[in-house]
C-alpha cells in the first residue's frame, strides 16, 4: 500500500521558491519587485502566501500531479 506523495512534493517544491526573497519579492522595497535580495516584510510574506496557494491550487487540484511508488501520474477525467 503506497500513499500518494504528488501533493507533498509540490507543496515542498513551492514553499522554496515562493519564499519572500530567495528568488524574487512582490512588493519589494524601493521597486514593484526584487530579485534575490534575501529580504522580507509582512506585506509580501501575505503576498507570497497567496501566490502559493493559488500554485499548489492549481498544480494538486486542477492538474492532478499524484506519484505513487516512483511513478509520476497525472490523473485524467473519464
Amino acid at each position: 500500500m503506497s500513499g500518494d506523495w504528488g501533493p507533498v512534493v509540490v507543496a515542498v517544491v513551492l514553499f522554496v521558491l515562493c519564499s519572500p526573497g530567495l528568488l524574487f519579492k512582490l512588493p519589494g522595497n524601493k521597486r514593484a519587485v526584487e530579485f534575490a535580495n534575501f529580504q522580507t516584510s509582512p506585506i509580501s510574506i501575505f503576498v507570497h502566501t497567496i501566490i502559493l496557494f493559488g500554485l499548489v491550487t492549481i498544480f494538486v487540484i486542477a492538474i492532478g500531479i499524484h506519484i505513487y511508488s516512483g511513478f509520476f501520474v497525472l490523473k485524467t477525467s473519464s
